[in-house]
């Protein structure tokens, strides 16, 4: 499948804005029109952005509910009630919980965690959950990433005399819990600048509040940014805004002083004294904190990110990274047996969307499948399994920006649960609704989905000639980070590109392509994975060496090389060239 390139284009207003940019702060007309698409118009704006500081921050009382949040925490902190903190078992609902752990720790308080169990309990609040709640003292439960749509099971706490604070950062249902305070920027009724933070964000304003409230020191705050950085990264959310200043005060504080736990894990990922960026939580850290509750327990991860002693923490570092080691198995095996049930289907090739059951697959693993088969076949994908209720149960996930959360809610009457947000959810139904979701499901993305949507569209920032790139433009989209979803990686297009003689295969079997080439305005050196020998796109490699003109789709990266550093470019893809 061919790949479809898109130059983001500018409106004649946002040329007006570019250029107004150009002019104010002295910036080149790329980097002018990379802001100016990030919805960066002014001055101020601009700023802002290039420079983030943690008083960008919003006043957390502007969240509805947040002064009962507070009033009714500081009454437990007082008292010395006995506190539940309680969380979802993946990276934003361990590292919410962690984060309000380490907090709360500093007042000397009697404090439990839990984190479900994602085989008996399944996702969000549970009975059994209340239940220990009850039986070992907690008057007071702060539920975070979890929680907004469990009015049944805050009833029944309310019944038993506990006390909840919900911070959740999913889409409410019909009704809203009838908790002490409810923290959700989602909410109809809430009115909060910025409505995208992950879990732990909404858990992060709860402590912001607390210290701004009862005017404490606002440094213990700052050993806490590691642990958004972390869920921020991992849960997919956009790196704008709010998101995007907390993600990078957490990446400076994960470089300079990370915690005994998390140092731990840098160093069994093999990253350890390295820079670490967005790229390496999302695929070094995040998928070993979340092997612990796909496959044992959340509960370790936060004895990992709360411990305070080195041996415990190389202890639970070790064994995670071998539930990490299981995880990336059975994913394999899994993925594998769906590929298989899918071929075996006589109109899977005809269908917009896929959903694929099965007795026995691993829940820890099937939303890591949903996302390798919505790479096969770019459309979007539900991976479903047995559960131990008598009910099935699986993830969903999206591809080019499709809403998968409102594709579900289409079908809400088939389904006992379900929960999420545009890019990927989870439910749970009677296995008997299955065929009916499976038809119903698949006629509402027929009838939504566009066909730009059902393939690998790369978006490029601006065409560059080799003459225009440089170290100011290099350093000045390093400023633009960290990247993320909605502040991606920028991606230029140099067109008419040419071999000067020295571009090579490289690679043990040759499988990449080193480039050395030319355009007329100046050279570069680059490098594209996957481009060499016995891959999809050896014509294209063949087409270089030999001479042939090609267009390139790149990102900038600097390469140092026995002390000396070089711009290169990082090849997405080639095509054709166009320009012939």
């Amino acid at each position: 499948m061919q790949n479809i390139w898109i130059l983001n284009q500018l409106s004649s207003e946002q040329e007006k804005q570019r250029d107004e940019l150009i002019q104010s702060l002295k910036i080149s007309r790329a980097v002018a029109s990379m802001l100016v698409q990030r919805g960066i118009t002014t001055e101020r704006q601009a700023t802002d952005f290039l420079h983030p500081d943690i008083s960008q921050l919003h006043d957390p009382f502007l969240m509805t509910d947040m002064q009962k949040a507070v009033e009714r925490l500081d009454a437990a902190i007082r008292t010395k009630e006995r506190i539940l903190i309680y969380g979802d078992y993946d990276v934003d609902g361990t590292t919410s919980v962690a984060l309000i752990y380490r907090y709360l720790r500093l007042f000397d308080l009697e404090l439990e965690y839990y984190i479900p169990d994602r085989y008996t309990e399944g996702y969000g609040i549970s009975y059994q959950g209340i239940d220990y709640a009850h039986e070992n003292g907690c008057s007071l439960v702060i539920a975070l990433d979890c929680g907004i749509k469990a009015v049944e099971k805050i009833d029944y706490a309310n019944s038993l005399g506990i006390d909840f604070i919900i911070c959740d950062h999913h889409m409410p249902g019909a009704s809203i819990p009838k908790a002490v305070a409810v923290l959700d920027p989602k909410r109809s009724d809430c009115h909060y600048p910025y409505d995208e933070l992950s879990g732990c964000g909404v858990g992060f304003k709860l402590v912001q509040a607390y210290t701004l409230y009862r005017k404490l020191d606002k440094r213990p705050l700052n050993d806490l940014l590691e642990l958004l950085a972390m869920s921020i990264a991992s849960d997919v959310v956009p790196l704008t805004g709010e998101n995007r200043v907390l993600a990078y005060y957490g990446l400076k504080r994960i470089n300079s002083a990370p915690s005994i736990g998390l140092k731990s894990i840098l160093k069994v990922a093999g990253i350890e004294g390295q820079n670490i960026t967005i790229s390496d939580l999302v695929y070094k850290v995040g998928p070993r904190i979340n092997a612990s509750g796909r496959m044992k327990s959340g509960a370790e991860a936060v004895e990992l990110l709360i411990t305070q002693d080195p041996d415990t923490a190389e202890q639970k570092s070790l064994t995670i990274n071998e539930y990490n080691e299981q995880r990336r198995g059975l994913d394999k095996q899994t993925t594998d047996e769906a590929l298989r049930i899918l071929s075996e289907e006589a109109d899977n090739a005809k269908r917009m969307s896929t959903v694929v059951f099965s007795r026995g697959w691993n829940k820890g693993v099937v939303g890591i499948v949903a996302s390798r088969l919505t790479e096969t076949y770019f459309r979007p994908t539900i991976v479903l399994t047995d559960s131990d209720d008598g009910y099935i149960s699986g993830s969903a996930r999206s591809v080019g920006g499709f809403d998968i959360y409102s594709a579900i809610d289409s079908c809400s009457d088939l389904l006992s649960n379900f929960g999420g947000h545009v890019f990927a959810a989870g439910l749970s139904m009677k296995a008997e609704n299955l065929d009916t979701f499976k038809q119903r499901f698949e006629e509402y993305v027929r009838q939504h989905i566009r066909a730009e949507q059902q393939c690998r569209i790369i978006h490029a920032e601006a065409e560059l000639r080799f003459s225009d790139i440089n170290k100011e433009l290099y350093e000045t989209i390093c400023r633009m980070e960290p990247f993320g979803p909605d502040n991606p990686v920028p991606q230029f297009i140099t067109n008419g590109v040419v071999n000067n003689s020295m571009s090579r295969l490289v690679g043990k079997e040759e499988e990449h392509l080193k480039l050395e080439v030319t355009d007329g305005s100046g050279e570069m050196s680059g490098i594209a994975f996957g481009f060499g020998k016995g891959r999809d796109h050896d014509d294209l490699a063949k087409q270089v060496l030999s001479g042939k003109h090609v267009d390139l789709c790149y990102k900038l990266e600097n390469n140092s090389f026995r002390g000396r550093e070089k711009l290169q470019l990082m090849v997405v893809d080639i095509r054709e060239s166009q320009t012939d």
